[in-house]
């Protein structure tokens, strides 16, 4: 084998890291004896040829017939690896374009299927299982594969190896033309559905879906008897890798959403508590996704508050926050949990009692506030320490930061405030002292009192420091004429701090110049939109701009919707006409009636809802909004929830304003 991979010319090849020179010693070790050595090279090998995916290399081609002979010889110790390689290879060569497909690969595929075929009889059942994986993968239609699959059907004893097996017969036999052993797969598959075996039953299912969209619904009985059932632990060891959990996100992507009787389901109660994890980590799927079901399931994810296992107690709670309001009537419950410090085995160990402190503040439920003020004293803390934003799945069971939670208690600013003044005064760490700054700045005039550690931040703080302290100030309004000069001493620093300093003397003192003369600035740099946020609040003040707001609010510079949403919104203010911002601002929130949003949506929504009357054909395109059932979110975890809170209602103060009731917040 060796003078076969020394004849190609690797060096004139390429893989993920360069040139593949390096593939025939990275062979050669893979077949050595030395079992550590072996597998590093087939690491290795993995990480040259598939990386990340996105694309099939040159060195993949040339490098197939090599790998999947290593594989088939019983004395290579990285034979898994390498097999694993190949199915990589194989599902990704069905995904990629044309142009990202190297030209030799169809070729080296069809000359190395047979000898795969053949590692299906492998005496080693892993073996077995990666080759029905690499099957099952392959574009191949059904006649190339599925009498060889069914040959090893009919002789395989190993229970997991089955399962493996099924599935691919499953894939092929919808891969036309299926030839002349596609009925009799169909058959055998369908017969399996009343199959003894509760796996064989799920994992028929699995395998007719394809052709059979309603079959998971239909059989949702027996898909939920499987998955709950003690055997469903045989799925780690097949080719998926995945215990129960995994499965019930495998097999909720079988059924038209949202399944409520399937969430349902899955939340019913288990002995084994991974199944009641994997229930409440699939309803968070559900509600972070669809709004309807939420009256179905909040009663049985409630019913975990009193579980005897940490993380469902936390997860319970954690979800019922993200529930917001929809909880209320659990509030009573979630509050006996705020002295319940029992620790997730997670990274940042966040307690239980911290998620139901967190579920009270968005009920803005008054019993927060004590453990709160006992949270921003506290030396640890489950709470982020950043202004962390996740993908929108999988649905990440995780505490905002603190200066969040309080943002969102202005009422309670009397209770909280003198706590968050001594941690500004105490604190060494600027980025801290910042994040609680922008929470003064939600708190508005009655965050005044702090005024004097904001200032302290002002005077030694960086950029973004100097920016959240100016903000603070400028929110308390006149109350802050005493920091006219400290905001002037910043107030031409270049860069936003700066800006946002100049501004703030102008919302403090009423004199315009240092923040007209900063804006000129910052209006002209590559990312304007934070400057032209702050020009619009200057109005027929920035006059001067009214040029500079058309061309970025028609073009962007560069193109950022972000841009043209500031920039038109900072036009209307300044000329009050809204002829030439109001189309920018409809363009802008274009896709929100096909369901897809933006974090600039809201921004957009809300500056129409100012526009009151003239905004009418923004309510018009909006007005299905209220029966869009999926959640408009960009980011995941709880903040996902807030920003469909959050869209919901500025359309509905969009509403009111043309109406003639005007904004509500």
């Amino acid at each position: 084998m060796g003078e076969a991979w020394d004849a190609v010319a690797w060096s004139e090849l390429e893989h993920n890291h360069g040139s593949a020179e390096d593939v025939p010693d990275l062979l050669r070790r893979c077949a050595a004896p030395d079992p550590d050595d072996a597998d590093e090279a087939a690491f290795d090998l993995f990480d040259h040829l598939f990386h990340q995916g996105g694309w099939i290399c040159p060195a993949a081609s040339a490098a197939l017939p090599f790998v999947v002979r290593l594989a088939a010889s019983p004395h290579v110790p990285a034979r898994d690896t390498l097999m694993e390689l190949v199915a990589r290879l194989v599902s990704e060569s069905r995904l990629v374009e044309e142009g990202f497909l190297d030209p030799a690969w169809p070729a080296a595929w069809e000359r190395a299927l047979p000898k795969v075929l053949d590692l299906l009889r492998d005496r080693r059942p892993r073996i077995r299982r990666a080759a029905a994986e690499v099957v099952r993968e392959c574009a191949d239609p059904g006649e190339a594969v599925l009498e060889p699959l069914l040959r090893c059907w009919e002789a395989e004893t190993d229970p997991v190896t089955r399962l493996d097996l099924l599935l691919a017969l499953g894939a092929a036999a919808h891969r036309e033309p299926v030839g002349e052993h596609g009925g009799r797969v169909l058959a055998l598959l369908d017969g399996l559905l009343d199959a003894p075996d509760p796996q064989s039953r799920l994992a028929a299912v699995h395998a007719l879906a394809p052709g059979d969209p309603d079959l998971p619904t239909r059989k949702l009985e027996q898909v939920l008897t499987a998955l709950r059932d003690s055997s469903v632990g045989m799925w780690r060891h097949t080719t998926l890798e995945c215990g129960a959990r995994g499965l019930q996100l495998l097999t909720a992507g079988l059924l038209t959403p949202p399944s409520t009787a399937y969430a349902l389901g899955l939340l019913a109660d288990h002995p084994d508590e991974e199944q009641r994890v994997g229930g409440l980590a699939h309803a968070a799927e559900v509600l972070g996704e669809w709004r309807s079901p939420v009256p179905d399931l909040l009663p049985a994810i409630a019913a975990r508050l009193d579980d005897p296992t940490p993380e469902v107690r936390y997860r319970s709670v954690e979800l019922l926050a993200c529930l917001g309001t929809a909880a209320a009537p659990y509030a009573d419950r979630i509050a006996a949990l705020l002295d319940d410090h029992a620790v997730r085995g997670t990274r940042v160990g966040q307690t239980v009692g911290e998620a139901a402190l967190w579920a009270l503040a968005r009920l803005n439920d008054p019993r927060c506030t004590p453990r709160l003020v006992d949270s921003l004293h506290a030396e640890r803390s489950g709470f982020s320490r950043a202004f962390d934003h996740y993908p929108a799945s999988p649905h990440t069971a995780v505490l905002p930061a603190l200066p969040e939670v309080l943002a969102r208690l202005p009422e309670h600013v009397d209770a909280l405030l003198p706590a968050v003044r001594e941690l500004l005064l105490s604190s060494s760490d600027q980025q801290k002292r910042a994040s609680f700054c922008e929470t003064l700045d939600v708190w508005g005039a009655a965050s005044a009192p702090a005024l004097p550690e904001v200032l302290d931040l002002l005077a030694d703080g960086d950029e973004w420091a100097v920016r959240a302290a100016a903000s603070a100030v400028a929110a308390t309004g006149t109350a802050a004429r005493d920091a006219a000069e400290a905001l002037l001493a910043r107030a031409f620093d270049d860069d936003l701090g700066g800006t946002h300093a100049a501004w703030a003397h102008w919302r403090v003192t009423g004199d315009p110049d240092p923040a007209l003369r900063a804006l000129a600035s910052a209006v002209a740099r590559d990312h304007p939109h934070p400057a032209l946020r702050l020009l619009a609040e200057l109005g027929p003040l920035a006059s001067g701009f009214a040029d500079s707001c058309v061309s970025l609010a028609v073009s962007g510079a560069p193109p950022s919707d972000w841009t043209r949403v500031e920039a038109a919104h900072a036009l209307w203010r300044i000329t009050g006409d809204p002829e030439r911002a109001l189309p920018v601002l409809l363009g802008a929130v274009g896709e929100l009636p096909r369901g897809r949003y933006l974090p600039v949506h809201l921004t957009a929504v809300r500056y129409l809802a100012r526009m009151g009357p003239a905004a009418r054909p923004a309510a018009d395109l909006l007005r299905c909004l209220p029966d869009i059932d999926r959640r408009l979110r960009y980011f995941g975890a709880w903040r996902g929830f807030i920003e469909d809170e959050e869209i919901r209602a500025a359309v509905r103060d969009l509403r009111a304003a043309v109406h003639g009731g005007g904004p509500s917040g």
